[in-house]
């Protein structure tokens, strides 16, 4: 059995409003990649892989994988045009022993997300491993408005029965795999996260995780503040 994380660094943060990607700015002293892969590294996790922005390779094993000590990192690729191309190239990365019996589980994680823990990787070890797809997410605390084109509210959703999506997102890896490729002969390109895929694409229910309200997404620069309070 093998524990692969994916670490999805290819996004250009173009809401950040700077030249250089989110995931590569300095937050409480180190690059924001690097808080995940410091915990993925002293996690249970076997591998890493890192996939970066096109010719972003050597970049990243410079300045992130070596500088930090990174060494579970066992692949750094370059993504695709859209977030599933990525994670498509990410997936195809790993390689396999040859044993028929292998079984494999993927954790696919925002590098933008610095926040991760050790707890919340266990909690997903356990929910993949019973339900062979489980994704970290929170309740809802806001009231949620579904609007037409013209804005106006069409409907509310119970608030109990929404949650706020995060990663990681951890999968059997043949399932994922199966999903996308099925995603593949459809066509279909317009997904916004991996438990989409699954969710179309397989007969296998998606697990939610509990997550962590403090695992937040950096995507503006008031999140690097917000982020550093909770790192400090």
């Amino acid at each position: 059995m093998r524990h692969i994380g994916i670490v999805m660094s290819a996004g250009k943060g173009v809401r950040f409003g700077t030249d250089t990607p989110k995931q590569y700015m300095e937050l409480a002293g180190m690059p924001v990649i690097c808080h995940s892969l410091k915990v993925m590294e002293e996690s249970f996790l076997d591998e890493i892989i890192i996939v970066t922005g096109f010719g972003d390779e050597e970049y990243v094993r410079d300045n992130f994988v070596r500088f930090y000590g990174i060494s579970k990192v066992t692949e750094i690729v370059p993504g695709g045009a859209e977030r599933f191309n990525s994670v498509r190239n990410g997936l195809e990365a790993i390689s396999f022993s040859g044993k028929e019996d292998e079984e494999v589980y993927v954790y696919i994680h925002d590098a933008a997300r610095p926040m991760l823990t050790l707890d919340l990787l266990n909690r997903l070890k356990e929910d993949v491993l019973k339900y062979g797809a489980a994704i970290a997410a929170v309740p809802a605390k806001d009231t949620i408005k579904v609007v037409d084109d013209e804005g106006n509210v069409v409907t509310t959703p119970k608030r109990s029965t929404l949650w706020n999506v995060q990663t990681p997102q951890a999968f059997r890896l043949k399932g994922i795999m199966e999903a996308y490729n099925e995603m593949g002969r459809d066509g279909n390109a317009f997904v916004t996260d991996d438990a989409e895929v699954m969710e179309r694409y397989s007969s296998l229910p998606v697990h939610i995780t509990e997550g962590d309200y403090k695992n937040i997404k950096i995507t503006t620069p008031e999140d690097i503040f917000i982020a550093e309070k909770y790192l400090n």
